[in-house]
């Protein structure tokens, strides 16, 4: 088996709607730059709040991704 390494990041996500489509917000975005996603792992769900209302939920996750040689 051949070695590999991968690079982690955190991303932020928000959906009016819900964490899950707040993750997937997230991960759309970050596919559209980078290549060989891997995995995502929620790290951290929160709620903005405006007016003492759910204005937005927000996911935080840990994106990995092949690391290639000469970049990221």
């Amino acid at each position: 088996m051949a070695e590999s390494v991968y690079k982690v990041i955190e991303i932020v996500g928000s959906s009016s709607e819900s964490w899950e489509k707040a993750a997937r917000a997230a991960v759309e975005r970050a596919a559209e730059t980078l290549r060989d996603l891997r995995i995502a792992e929620v790290v951290e769900q929160d709620l903005q709040l405006k007016d003492g209302k759910v204005e937005s939920f927000r996911t935080k996750l840990k994106i990995s991704f092949k690391y290639e040689e000469g970049g990221e």
